[in-house]
């Protein structure tokens, strides 16, 4: 008999005691009610957090209500509440005025969106020519040091008047004459300066990794710029930029002082002609419906980006 060949009474053997010897594979675990279930203990702190929310919800309200009722009540017993009333809160001249700083207000709203885009890419550019480190760009980063130096240092109304008054003066062929247009560009001017250091702090505040990640995975220049830190830098900074551009749409009043019938100027003349400043108030009003809104929106990205900050780096 030759004991190294295998029979197959052999091999069956094997196999049989193998697969006997072989575990069985784990069984999931089954339970009647896969449902979780709180215990006591837990569900008497959410119990707890929900009724101490809603004590403290109530409290904030009753808080403010009577906040409000105080400041109410001590304005109605001031001596001059009743001129007051007479002059600023005429809801008859308040309608009458209302067509017409509607009105006003539609040209404060589009050269608040003009300004807007023309300030974004004044400002990236600005942003872009002060981050670079070519060599021969430096007249450039210079110019663009000191524009920001200067027109971040003058008071956006004074420049207002430079550009409105002293650009016709100039007499050049092509100067716009519109007065919203030259307001506009003052805007412009005034509100890059600021939108382009924002800018510029986005841009270094992407990690240098980031840049050389793109590189590595064969993008250009350009690519890595407009795919990879671009995105990041407008991200880090939205919350900043949003603020900008608030306190852009309501510093479009300031274009009052050159003549166009925007909101402010439309409530100047209806002020002056009825001798009641109701139309003022108006004109507010509207500038608080689109300011309150948009400010909401900042502070909601800000919070957003502070939980994605606390996410990503734990604190």
């Amino acid at each position: 008999m030759d004991l190294g060949k295998t029979t197959p009474d052999t091999a069956k053997a094997t196999a049989d005691t193998a697969k006997a010897a072989t575990p069985p594979p784990p069984t999931p675990y089954t339970s009647s009610d896969d449902t979780h279930h709180p215990s006591d203990h837990e569900q008497a702190r959410k119990r707890f957090r929900r009724s101490r929310k809603r004590r403290h919800t109530w409290i904030s309200s009753l808080c403010t209500l009577l906040g409000l009722v105080a400041l109410g009540t001590a304005a109605v017993a001031s001596p001059g509440w009743e001129r007051v009333d007479s002059l600023f809160l005429d809801g008859a001249e308040l309608r009458a005025a209302f067509p017409d700083l509607l009105r006003g207000f539609w040209l404060n709203i589009q050269m608040f969106l003009i300004a807007e885009v023309l300030i974004l890419v004044l400002g990236l550019l600005i942003a872009l020519v002060r981050v670079t480190r070519a060599p021969g760009l430096q007249p450039l980063r210079l110019a663009a040091t000191v524009y920001v130096d200067v027109f971040r240092g003058v008071p956006t109304l004074l420049l207002v008047f430079l550009v409105g008054f002293g650009l016709p003066a100039l007499r050049l062929q092509g100067t716009p004459s519109q007065p919203w247009v030259l307001g506009v560009i003052a805007l412009v001017l005034s509100y890059a300066a600021y939108v382009g250091e924002v800018l510029r702090a986005g841009l270094n505040s992407v990690h240098p990794a980031q840049r050389n990640a793109a590189r590595a995975l064969g993008l250009g220049e350009r690519q890595t710029l407009r795919y990879v830190v671009l995105p990041q830098a407008v991200r880090n900074v939205l919350p900043p930029l949003l603020n900008d551009f608030i306190a852009l749409q309501k510093d479009t009043a300031l274009v009052a002082v050159l003549g166009p019938l925007e909101a402010l100027r439309a409530a100047q003349i209806k002020a002056d002609y009825d001798f009641n400043y109701t139309p003022y108030l108006g004109a507010a009003l509207l500038f608080i419906a689109v300011t309150i809104p948009l400010t909401r929106f900042a502070d909601r990205l800000q919070r957003r980006a502070a939980q994605r900050t606390w996410a990503e780096t734990g604190r």
